[in-house]
């Protein structure tokens, strides 16, 4: 399945739980609710995987925990929030 393809499967995912659970919940329940849809429409993903980070030669493993990596193609980074900021730019 190609990332285009891939994207679409997980976007109708994550509108599912959105749905089903509305706004106002932890990030962690969201996390928990979109991996069990993922796993109903067997979509293949990791949950929290670990990103080490490299700084002057040396590996750190301070680095960054991904939310949950998708088919290896998708990084989804999960974010709740009561409104979006001018930070996060919309297209």
């Amino acid at each position: 399945m190609n990332v285009n393809e891939l994207s679409g499967k997980v976007i109708g995912a994550a509108i599912e739980v959105h749905k089903i659970l509305g706004p106002g919940l932890l990030e962690s329940a969201y996390e928990e609710c979109l991996c069990h849809e993922l796993e109903l429409r067997g979509i293949p993903f990791k949950r929290q995987k670990e990103l080490p980070i490299e700084y002057k030669g040396v590996k750190l493993d301070c680095g960054y925990r991904l939310d949950v990596v998708v088919s290896s193609q998708l990084i989804i980074e999960l974010k709740a929030c009561e409104s979006l900021e001018p930070i996060y730019p919309v297209k």
